[in-house]
């Protein structure tokens, strides 16, 4: 199954196809993250109900939780006013980030 046309047309892409998706806490606004979706991704995270990202170091899909147990259940998906932007708002299960923090923003306050 591929990702709805009329959705697909208003995506706006980088270079390489992607989309930055940013992650969030659908309860608290807890911004836990930022990933990047294909239409691929992004259709298998709205089929299935978890999120799934792609990996641009390992140059494959990722279903988050799948090997660190930390899954994240999408409660919904928005797409910003310009189309460049996902928002993913999710449930999620222990830490977001692969450093084992609860977000990947907790290590490194700037100001």
């Amino acid at each position: 199954m591929s990702l709805d046309a009329a959705l697909a047309a208003r995506l706006k892409r980088t270079a390489d196809g992607l989309v930055p998706a940013i992650v969030q806490q659908h309860d608290t606004g807890e911004v836990l993250m930022l990933g990047w979706m294909d239409d691929e991704a992004l259709q298998r995270t709205l089929t299935t109900g978890r999120a799934t990202y792609w990996s641009r170091s390992r140059q494959e899909y990722w279903v988050k939780g799948d090997t660190s147990g930390h899954v994240q259940w999408v409660k919904d998906v928005r797409l910003d006013c310009d189309g460049d932007t996902l928002l993913v708002k999710v449930d999620q299960e222990g830490a977001a980030c692969h450093t084992g923090d609860r977000t990947c923003f907790d290590a490194d306050r700037l100001l």
